[in-house]
């Protein structure tokens, strides 16, 4: 008898606080599922509603093991295509059939895709600081915790400035200033290397707070603290700026984890604009697409760097490590400090992480399983969030 999908069932949860949407595909052999991550955290129900209303009943009595039939015909289904919505849901079905590959091969998932390349997954952590000082601190904890890589951020995406020349009354939301986040940054590095030397490797997150020209004048300036990479100096909209800030800085840069079409990234990669490619596995559509864009950079000298926040699953954080595992471009992989003791609770075999690097299990398919009593545990939320309001002093709306 073959083997079919009989039920596609989704399960949110918030176990951090942070909303995750789980997708679990059920077979005609009992026992036999699969679980993937499909989480858009800011938009959470309508993931939902896409899975529930479209994919599951377009799905439902489909081979399981035809993994890229489903992933193209789901993705031509609704005719429009490449937007995080509808990959994020495609994307959580994705990895559910790539689990229940793995259990059907008895395999973890790193040897369906040609097993490992290296013992383990090298990874870096945030140090999100309030303070020039608290971040000295912070990463000083994160070195006696074992990191060699550290992100440091001060005052959130944009930094925080208290005196800002702001017209008299403001409209609501989170103001940053541009000039003063970059002379706060450049003076924090400064004391940075001051303290640690070269021992550690740093990187930064821009979070596309600059214009092009402001992004190209903080690359070239922050070149002689030789970071490990500069994250997101622009949106995705303003990605044919590449070009200048590659012929004016040697700071390696790392793009990509708003990116949706292939398009934002094909010319970027191709010409060698980037160091580092940076995309959320289940905003590009799941592992199925991905492993074509891994040998995609590969082919052009371009390594991967997953987005790991804390607005991704401990499924979509095994994945990431699954990939990076197995993939000879891998460069390093973003930790989350989201990942606590409810976290390991709700969803039994996440990764686990020892002085910097990534562990996997090695149990059949992803490795991860949920707990849906615990998870019920904690419910979503739906406030919307207000860090994505983001200002200039003038009061005009920027990207966050």
């Amino acid at each position: 008898m073959s083997l079919t999908i009989t039920n596609i069932k989704t399960i949110t949860t918030a176990p951090e606080g942070i909303n995750q949407v789980i997708v679990k595909v059920e077979t005609s052999e009992p026992e036999l599922y699969g679980l993937g991550c499909a989480t858009f955290t800011q938009r959470h129900q309508v993931v939902v509603t896409a899975i529930e209303k479209y994919l599951k009943p377009f799905l439902i009595g489909k081979d399981p093991q035809r993994i890229e039939d489903v992933w193209q015909t789901s993705m031509v289904s609704s005719y429009w295509r490449n937007g995080p919505v509808l990959n994020n849901a495609i994307s959580g079905v994705d990895m559910a059939l790539w689990d229940i590959k793995g259990k059907l091969a008895d395999m973890p998932l790193y040897q369906l895709l040609g097993g490992k390349c290296r013992d383990a997954v090298p990874a870096y952590i945030h140090a999100d600081a309030k303070s020039i000082d608290h971040a000295l601190d912070l990463v000083e904890e994160r070195k006696e915790a074992g990191w060699n890589n550290i992100r440091v951020q001060i005052g959130g995406y944009g930094g925080e400035n208290p005196i800002m020349h702001k017209p008299v009354s403001s409209t609501p939301g989170v103001y940053y200033d541009p000039k003063s986040y970059m002379k706060t940054m450049l003076t924090a590095f400064e004391k940075l290397r001051v303290k640690f030397g070269d021992e550690l490797d740093f990187s930064h997150d821009v979070h596309e707070r600059l214009t092009p020209n402001q992004a190209m004048q903080f690359a070239k300036e922050m070149e002689s603290f030789h970071l490990f990479f500069l994250e997101d100096v622009l949106p995705p909209e303003q990605v044919n700026w590449f070009d200048h800030i590659r012929s004016h800085t040697v700071t390696p840069l790392a793009q990509g984890e708003l990116f949706n079409n292939p398009n934002e990234w094909i010319d970027i990669v191709s010409k060698r604009y980037i160091d580092y490619l940076r995309l959320h596995i289940s905003q590009a559509g799941g592992i199925t697409p991905v492993l074509k864009i891994i040998a995609f950079c590969d082919t052009f000298g371009v390594r991967t760097a997953w987005h790991g926040p804390g607005d991704l699953s401990p499924i979509g954080h095994a994945v990431n490590a699954h990939l990076g595992i197995s993939s000879p471009n891998l460069g390093i992989q973003e930790w989350s400090c989201s990942i606590k003791e409810n976290t390991y609770e709700v969803f039994p075999g996440t990764p686990i992480v020892k002085n910097g690097y990534i562990y996997l299990n090695d149990k059949p398919g992803i490795g991860v399983e949920i707990d849906e009593e615990a998870a019920a545990k904690y419910p979503c939320h739906n406030d919307l969030p207000q860090w994505t309001l983001a200002r200039l002093p003038d009061g005009s709306a920027a990207r966050p």
